[in-house]
């Protein structure tokens, strides 16, 4: 059998099928266009897994089932989002319109973060262990747990929102309206925000070089400061690990998961990264002491994590 794993964004709605081993055959996308109606969307959404089954030369009747990775808050019990601020859903019953649309029996919702910790759990970073927590540092920061094998979203479905643990108390703005969170200060976007910050203190390095020759500050630019030998990306890279350094550590201290997994772009830095975050992170955390501890691992299924986490919702 196959599973059809669908990634609903803001932006591009993408779509694959996935086999029973988890490997992805067959993926495709099509624009969200979230302005418009709900029911839409999903018809869009219904219309590209009709034509992936077409070009893999598969029918319905080879797919066990179809899942949903969604922003904003997912019953998972009922297929309702209650909520999703980038698309027209409130209440909305989406397993039930994907259902009607592509004519499929079952269909499972889960939000997005915590359908790419599933899909690195079964198929990624997080292979063969039960317990896991995965965060994405992206625009924001996404966050996942999974228990025993099973995600974890609270009595609520709204659970999991790492991003919003406040690190600095009375810190930088957030954009959930408290001030302090991890994802003002850990996301790519805090680290941009780090980067123009201090190339607003400082004058004439290299970082002021890079920017006026790139035209913009982007998440690699106190990084490749930093290996031209450039203080103020330096110093900026060094605050930037701190902050996601003890935001992980706080998670495993509350978790103790298995495997911590990161995902995002920033990984790209690899041993720039990872070197110097896991020197402040065995320092840190409570169970330094402890022959069993948490595995530091980069996620594997990069921008898939959230469609083979969606196909793999119902096993």
């Amino acid at each position: 059998m196959y599973y059809i794993g669908i990634d609903l964004g803001g932006t591009n709605i993408a779509a694959g099928i996935v086999d029973e081993e988890g490997k992805l055959v067959r993926k495709g996308s099509v624009p969200t266009r979230a302005e418009r109606e709900a029911d839409e969307v999903i018809k869009d959404m219904a219309s590209l897994c009709r034509n992936l089954l077409d070009e893999e030369g598969l029918t319905l009747s080879d797919v066990a089932y179809a899942g949903i990775a969604t922003p904003g808050i997912a019953d998972h019990d009922t297929g309702v989002v209650v909520y999703a601020n980038n698309l027209r859903f409130s209440n909305y019953p989406l397993a039930a319109k994907l259902k009607e649309f592509l004519g499929i029996e079952k269909v499972y919702i889960e939000n997005d973060a915590n359908a790419a910790a599933k899909g690195e759990a079964a198929c990624g970073a997080a292979k063969g262990y039960k317990n896991s927590v995965m965060i994405t540092l992206g625009t924001g920061l996404g966050g996942g747990i999974i228990i025993n094998g099973e995600v974890y979203s609270g009595f609520n479905y709204a659970g999991a929102e790492l991003g919003h643990v406040v690190i600095e108390v009375d810190g930088l703005q957030c954009t959930c309206g408290r001030r302090g969170c991890w994802e003002a200060y850990s996301s790519a976007t805090g680290l941009i925000n780090m980067t123009k910050a201090k190339l607003g203190e400082t004058n004439d390095t290299i970082m002021h070089d890079m920017v006026k020759a790139d035209g913009k500050v982007s998440g690699r630019t106190a990084f490749d400061a930093m290996r031209k030998g450039d203080k103020a990306g330096q110093e900026v890279v060094d605050k930037y690990i701190y902050y996601l350094a003890m935001g992980i550590v706080n998670m495993i201290n509350i978790f103790q998961p298995e495997v911590f997994v990161i995902g995002g772009g920033i990984c790209n830095e690899k041993n720039y990264l990872t070197d110097p975050l896991m020197k402040i992170i065995d320092k840190e955390q409570y169970s330094r002491d402890s022959s069993k501890r948490t595995q530091i691992r980069i996620a594997e299924l990069g921008n898939d994590a959230g469609i083979i986490g969606a196909a793999m919702l119902g096993k």
